[in-house]
């Protein structure tokens, strides 16, 4: 019996070695598509407003209906995977976005792209909320450590390739290969998910909780509306009221929900920890400002400067280049620094960073932009990898399924909230200050369509269709109207960032994270042999 189990135990930790480094592999080629999938579509934005002939607010569903489904998912998507296995619930997610993926590249109006879009969150909820649950449960330790590192660096890597090959491809091809590129990646994720991956699970999970899902979701869905239309209709419109009155009775009643569930999807007991909430926090924070601000800084950068998808994409590099080295940098500290100390300063870096950018001029040249970028990159790379660790580091493995969900999700409510309410204050901006710069001119009476057409990147068809005496006030009045707007919600952006800082600095502590023991064992131990194996 002794011969036996030393000789099973060295395979059983070189299988068990393998598998864990097959499955670091296999959560890092689908989050890269998931994370190259938005940074590329935001370079497409000003593309497929042109050809679907799309408004402000179009666009705005084009990253929401994505945002929304995967935020409205997570959370029902981590407590499957908790009760049926977080290996085969990150492989439907991955066939279901590869499917999503190439229904977006076939839309032929921007109503199916959104729909598409929507399905394609479908899948990417089912990878978000396993990809963080997959690392905990393989890996403990050191190696711990350097997995979640691997992930962060991740996150890098496609922040910084995301807008150059979006912009390849869009000026090179088409925006619709931004979604076609998808799916070689999702095979290859696909394969080794199915062929190397092993699978994990909570022991303790009950049934999903479909009350908890609706409530949350037609909340969720109800807030991001009326933000929306807000843009449109302003904020006293009699339907943005009743949409935000009912996302507050729904949210409401969906923490009702939870509390008298024996089983929520969300237990409330875990905001008991300080360091999950900064973690909350965090999520929320660096999704509402600096990659919400992101969709209207490619707008301005292609629709007010002239520069083309690939232009654009290169640009960024200064975000995306400095994110990335930052990233490499912070999941090394991950082990040594405790996370507060890269989270709250990381905030307050964003900050600064998103006060370089305001000050935007009709004038300015896209150099204006470089050392904000920069430093905002820098603040990215800071935050992300730690962020990824304090997800699951404040639960037991077999919970780690539901508060990666519930951190995931929060990213998606920040970015879907995020960019409907800083596009409703820029839609608003821009509208009364051509508006009010039009005021008194012959051109007055062209105000509101000249907002809709500077907020839907047709400006310059208005100017062809008006007298050559009036394009000149007429542009002038456009671009300064949309940099007043910019640097608005760019300021709103930093105190946002800077609000974070204070938060996480306050609420991150050391001492809830939990002590990681060796993860479990693919059978249980009713032998003397696996509990041999299992030590």
């Amino acid at each position: 019996m002794t011969t036996g189990t030393h000789a099973a135990e060295p395979t059983h930790h070189a299988a068990a070695g393998d598998t864990k480094w097959w499955t670091l592999a296999a959560v890092c080629t689908g989050v890269f598509m998931l994370l190259l999938d938005i940074t590329i579509v935001n370079v497409a934005l000003p593309d497929i407003q042109r050809e679907l002939d799309a408004t402000l607010s179009d666009l705005q569903w084009v990253i929401d209906a994505y945002a929304l489904s995967l935020a409205a998912l997570l959370l029902t998507a981590g407590s499957l995977a908790d009760l049926y296995g977080r290996r085969r619930v990150f492989a439907i997610g991955t066939v279901l976005f590869t499917v999503g993926s190439v229904a977006c590249g076939a839309a032929q109006d921007i109503t199916l792209l959104s729909v598409a879009r929507a399905f394609q969150g479908i899948g990417g909820a089912a990878m978000f909320a396993t990809a963080l649950a997959l690392l905990a449960s393989a890996f403990t330790g050191k190696d711990r450590g350097v997995a979640f590192g691997a992930f962060g660096a991740t996150t890098g890597v496609a922040v910084a390739i995301g807008p150059v090959l979006g912009g390849v491809l869009t000026s090179g091809l088409s925006w619709r290969w931004i979604f076609f590129v998808n799916i070689p990646i999702c095979l290859v994720a696909l394969a080794i998910t199915l062929l190397k991956v092993r699978e994990s699970a909570d022991p303790r999970a009950g049934r999903p909780d479909w009350l908890g899902f609706l409530t949350f979701s037609i909340a969720l869905g109800a807030l991001v509306y009326g933000l929306i239309e807000a843009g449109k209709e302003g904020w006293g419109a009699t339907r943005v009221v009743a949409c935000l009155a009912a996302a507050v009775v729904l949210l409401v009643a969906f923490v009702v929900v939870q509390v008298r569930r024996r089983d929520p999807m969300f237990d409330l007991t875990l905001l008991r920890k300080p360091t999950f909430v900064g973690g909350l926090v965090a999520a929320f924070a660096i999704s509402a400002s600096i990659f919400s601000l992101l969709t209207y800084l490619v707008i301005y950068v292609q629709n007010v400067l002239g520069y083309s998808a690939v232009g654009t994409g290169v640009r960024f590099l200064f975000l995306s280049g400095a994110s990335f080295v930052a990233a490499v940098i912070a999941g090394r500290l991950t082990s040594h620094v405790p996370t507060r100390w890269l989270i709250g300063p990381g905030f307050l870096v964003l900050g600064v960073g998103l006060l370089l950018i305001h000050g935007i001029e009709p004038g300015s040249s896209w150099t204006h932009l470089i050392p904000g970028l920069t430093v905002a990159g820098v603040a990215i790379g800071m935050i992300n990898p730690p962020l990824a660790s304090t997800a699951v580091g404040v639960v037991t493995p077999e919970r780690s399924g539901m508060a990666s969900g519930v951190n995931s999700t929060f990213r998606q409510v920040g970015i879907a909230t995020g960019i409907a309410a800083l596009g409703s204050i820029f839609a608003n901006e821009v509208a009364d200050g051509i508006r009010s710069g039009l005021a008194g001119t012959p051109a007055a009476g062209q105000a509101e369509q000249v907002a809709d057409a500077v907020t839907g990147g047709q400006l310059a068809r208005v100017l062809e269709a008006a007298p050559a005496q009036a394009r000149a006030q007429l542009s002038d009045v456009a671009t300064a109207s949309f940099v007043d707007a910019l640097n608005h919600i760019t300021l709103i952006s930093a105190v946002i960032a800077f609000a974070a800082a204070a938060l996480t600095l306050v609420l991150i502590r050391q001492r809830d994270f939990v002590p990681q023991g060796p993860p479990p064992t693919p059978a249980p131990p009713a032998t003397d042999q696996d509990q041999g194996s299992s030590t």
